[in-house]
């Protein structure tokens, strides 16, 4: 069993940043990709921002350039710095987690999801 916690959403006008962060925990061997995704109301779940444990990252074509993301391999955190928010940016954003859990299986775990509105 694997737990994620999210904290950081809320509101913000436009051109605001805010941060987000998911703290996972429970049976973890290895934590490879951790992610997030968001989803708008009407739209599918898309793929946000995610970074290997090497550090690798990769990002939606629509934040490049305003998003960041980064992690704590030592505390299985990931975080989410959100800069020059657009009202396009509102969502429910989920973390995502994938690695090898102590039973060596597959693991891919989702948080609770929070809301990020961005309007004036």
């Amino acid at each position: 069993q694997v737990q994620l916690v999210e904290s950081g959403g809320g509101s913000v006008q436009p051109g605001g940043s805010l941060r987000l962060s998911c703290a996972a925990s429970g049976s973890i061997f290895r934590l490879n990709a951790m992610g997030w995704y968001r989803q708008a109301p009407g739209k599918q779940r898309e793929l946000v921002a995610a970074i290997t444990s090497g550090g690798s990252t990769n990002y939606a074509d629509s934040v490049k350039g305003r998003f960041t993301i980064s992690r704590d391999n030592a505390k299985n955190t990931v975080s989410l710095q959100m800069n020059s928010l657009k009202p396009e940016d509102t969502a429910v954003y989920y973390c995502n987690v994938r690695g090898l859990d102590y039973g060596v299986n597959l693991l891919d775990a989702w948080g609770q999801g929070t809301l990020v509105t961005v309007s004036s």
